[in-house]
């Protein structure tokens, strides 16, 4: 059975609808966020990136980061307006979180004490709120929430 190793929550800053997860030791990626961001991809993954589209525009979103032994189990997935998993590769065992406007966040998340490679699922909710708070104040907090879950890719 799957165990939950670690889990932290982070605020991260949206801003022109997106945000992203980048290997902090970042500097042979190929593609460093923002670069290539796709508009409209819920989960886009580029080599040591993961870039989330988010329904709001500008916003802070609440995020709960979960790291597992193996595969965790999906929890219901109609309490998620999204889903959806990639691969993730991590030389240095540690991910910053990215704002398209502010640039890298002080938030750091360890998923292990070395690299590897791991799986990783996204889920969020409160796309429409956030959307629609967007459309008429501009900004909000914590109202777009997602859980972003990694796994080491070989368990």
């Amino acid at each position: 059975m799957a165990e939950l190793v670690r889990q932290q929550h982070v605020a991260a800053d949206v801003a022109y609808h997106g945000f992203g997860f980048q290997e902090s030791d970042d500097g042979d990626l190929p593609v460093p966020f923002p670069d290539d961001f796709k508009q409209g991809v819920f989960l886009n993954d580029f080599p040591g990136r993961l870039d989330i589209f988010s329904a709001g525009h500008t916003h802070t979103a609440a995020v709960t980061v979960e790291m597992w032994d193996r595969e965790p189990p999906e929890r219901n997935s109609s309490r998620w307006d999204e889903q959806a998993e990639a691969d993730f590769e991590s030389t240095s065992g540690e991910v910053a979180v990215w704002s398209m406007s502010l640039g890298r966040a002080e938030d750091v998340i360890l998923l292990a004490d070395s690299g590897g490679s791991w799986r990783v699922r996204v889920s969020c909710a409160g796309r429409s709120e956030a959307a629609a708070l967007s459309e008429q104040e501009g900004t909000g907090e914590g109202v777009e929430k997602y859980l972003v879950q990694f796994w080491p890719a070989m368990a």
